[in-house]
């Protein structure tokens, strides 16, 4: 019993040194660029990862903010949605999605998962949306989670989200690259966020990124204190 005991003890739920020794190389050298450059804020290299992010993606924008909790809030300003709306979201989620709509003003209204993918169930947007009074006349977004790089099913959110004039941010945290017959997440939605927190699929220390498809454009302003503006089309 010990010794299975012993094993168990043994066993990491997440091993950052193992990633970080597989690309030891590769991140060294970057670390050290940095500190060479002595440019630690914004500059060169975040412009740089945000122009290939965005290629990766195939979107024309992507904008790196201090955290996937930021990038929400900062999402759902830009769609337009923000105090005295709603925004239909899952259950299932970490605290940190609601947090972003509460941070905007926005009332969270929580529905249900499908039970073959724990992800967003579209019956139970279509039951948010028919229900009465002036909480439904308040829903201005719909954010589907994708979880464990499963995807959540876009073409038949966006659909509902069309036919009821909705904006809709997909909340990309656990689904770097992960595709729907060949079209990446997050690039389904008016716009996507990204963590790159260490329990990620893809990560470096804390820092995030949000990436958008071109509809609406989050540009930054100056150095101090980050200024944010916001353009929409």
């Amino acid at each position: 019993m010990s010794e299975v005991a012993d094993l168990v003890k043994s066993v990491s739920a997440c091993d950052l040194y193992a990633g970080y020794e597989a690309l030891r190389g590769d991140i060294d050298s970057a670390v050290l660029r940095v500190l060479k450059s002595g440019w630690y804020i914004l500059g060169r290299e975040v412009a740089a990862f945000e122009e290939e992010f965005a290629t990766f993606m195939g979107v024309p924008h992507a904008v790196g903010v201090a955290n996937g909790t930021d990038a929400l809030h900062l999402a759902l300003r830009g769609c337009g949605v923000g105090p005295g709306d709603a925004a239909i979201t899952v259950s299932h989620t970490a605290v940190a999605t609601v947090a972003a709509i509460e941070m905007a003003g926005v009332t969270p209204v929580l529905v249900d998962v499908e039970s073959s993918s724990f992800t967003i169930s579209t019956s139970s947007i279509e039951q948010a949306l028919t229900c009465s009074g002036l909480l439904r006349s308040r829903i201005k977004a719909i954010i589907p989670v994708h979880l464990y790089g499963h995807p959540a099913d876009m073409v038949a959110i966006r659909g509902i989200a069309d036919k009821h004039g909705l904006r809709v941010i997909e909340d990309c945290s656990q689904s770097h690259g992960a595709t729907i017959d060949g079209q990446m997440t997050g690039t389904f939605g008016d716009a996507a966020i990204y963590s790159l927190y260490p329990t990620k699929k893809s990560w470096c220390d804390g820092g995030r990124r949000n990436s958008y498809d071109g509809r609406w454009r989050l540009g930054r302003q100056g150095s101090h204190a980050q200024t944010i503006r916001v353009e929409n089309p």
